[in-house]
């Protein structure tokens, strides 16, 4: 019996754990449920294989492997704009008779995986077992950590970018210049480390091997740079190539506008009633621990979700269905839940948590935020804080959770945009 429970309380154990269920959620949704529903507008039926996991940008960091980096500075879309780490170790990896798909996904799963191990670590440290079990399920279930499986860049953000912050946060300046590094040539979100290690610095009056640390982070980012300015002429190339994808930069204002009045005005009985709900949620907080008034609160809300949110499966060329509710939920729920957990989660995790949203709101687009917002650990570490206090809410989470992510597995193998 004591063994058992030692084998429960080891965080390799849960990390593993949570890591392999969601994923094999994702895996049983695109290749046994996905080609059996049906062929939506702008679909593609799926294959059964590794292809189910390669679209959208995955074509891009493919053709860098393939055929190098290209960019010419004429507003169209080139391969600089994505970092080089996650293709150059596909790359590496493709020398031992490897597809690229192949590589491309075991190293985004198996980072990802890491980063559930040493996010579990680092909860731990602070606030105890039960709230890195929490924070841990939360990032592995969370719908977007689909990411973290298919070739995309998010499974070796969160492993850099959380190692990083660890470090730092434990004063392992070394460490965490390596581990930052390593972040800005996965992503250009890595460089907000910089000002999160920078202003932690001050505030806590950590030497100057703080501060040296603070900046060698910038160094994957500049040799990326330093390669563009030899190959293109263009220190500022991956930058420059970003006009291909939007026409300004800066707060996307309009765009944020539209769709909170998409919400208001396109269900307004909808919109009040989930006004009116959250409000009792909060003022009733205390007395949700009656296992009947949960189960209406969750029926309640799952029915609104069907009624004002985004279907559980795409019926025509918007995968995200009628209307936007849960970026809406995500960008700014996330940043209020953020402010609120200032005091709880550690000071780096806090100030890097909103130096990256500050990235994120002057992209000069809505479109992908709730997938940065994802890779924004800080929001993990919050959240799972917030459910370990709440935990019949958390259970319902995680399983309204569980649904949300084979959706979008299931629609990604389709080929649908879903962030």
């Amino acid at each position: 019996m004591a063994q058992s429970k030692n084998v429960l309380d080891n965080g390799l154990f849960f990390a593993t754990t949570m890591w392999l269920f969601s994923r094999i959620v994702i895996v049983v949704a695109m290749l046994l449920i996905a080609p059996n529903l049906p062929i939506t507008e702008n679909a593609q039926a799926p294959t059964f294989g590794w292809d189910v996991f390669y679209a959208w940008d995955s074509v891009w960091y493919h053709r860098i492997v393939a055929v190098g980096y290209e960019f010419v500075n004429d507003g169209k879309q080139y391969s600089v704009a994505f970092f080089p780490l996650l293709p150059l170790l596909t790359r590496v990896i493709m020398y031992s008779g490897l597809s690229f798909q192949v590589a491309a996904t075991l190293i985004n799963n198996v980072a990802f995986l890491g980063a559930l191990i040493i996010f579990y670590s680092w909860v731990k440290e602070s606030h105890g077992t039960n709230a890195a079990r929490w924070s841990t399920a939360v990032l592995a279930w969370c719908p977007y950590s689909l990411y973290g499986t298919v070739i995309y860049t998010e499974g070796l953000f969160l492993l850099f970018s959380t190692a990083a912050l660890r470090a730092f946060d434990k004063k392992q300046h070394v460490s965490a210049a390596i581990w930052g590094i390593l972040s800005t040539a996965t992503r250009i979100t890595g460089v907000m480390l910089i000002p999160a290690f920078l202003f932690v610095s001050w505030k806590q009056r950590r030497g100057l091997k703080a501060y040296f640390a603070s900046f060698a982070v910038g160094i994957g980012a500049f040799l990326f740079s330093l390669y563009c300015l030899i190959k293109f002429g263009d220190p500022l190339a991956f930058v420059h190539v970003q006009k291909g994808w939007r026409d300004s930069t800066g707060f996307a204002a309009q765009g944020w506008w539209n769709m909170l009045m998409q919400i208001v005005l396109g269900s307004p009985l909808l919109f009040t009633l989930i006004v009116v709900s959250g409000f009792l949620l909060f003022r009733f907080r205390q007395r949700l621990t009656d296992i009947k008034l949960s189960s209406l609160f969750y029926f309640f809300w799952f029915l609104l979700w069907l009624g004002i949110g985004e279907p559980l499966w795409s019926t025509g060329g918007n995968p995200f269905g009628k209307i936007p509710l849960v970026k809406i939920v995500i960008i700014y729920g996330g940043l209020c839940l953020l402010w609120l957990s200032r005091a709880k989660i550690p000071l780096v995790a806090t100030v890097y948590g909103f130096f990256s949203y500050a990235l994120i709101f002057n992209t000069g687009l809505t479109a992908s935020v709730e997938r940065y917002a994802y890779g924004i650990i800080s929001l993990s570490f919050a959240l799972g804080l917030l459910l370990n206090r709440y935990r019949s809410w958390g259970y319902a989470i995680l399983g309204f959770f569980a649904v949300l992510l084979a959706s979008l597995a299931a629609q990604f193998a389709h080929n649908h945009w879903v962030a």
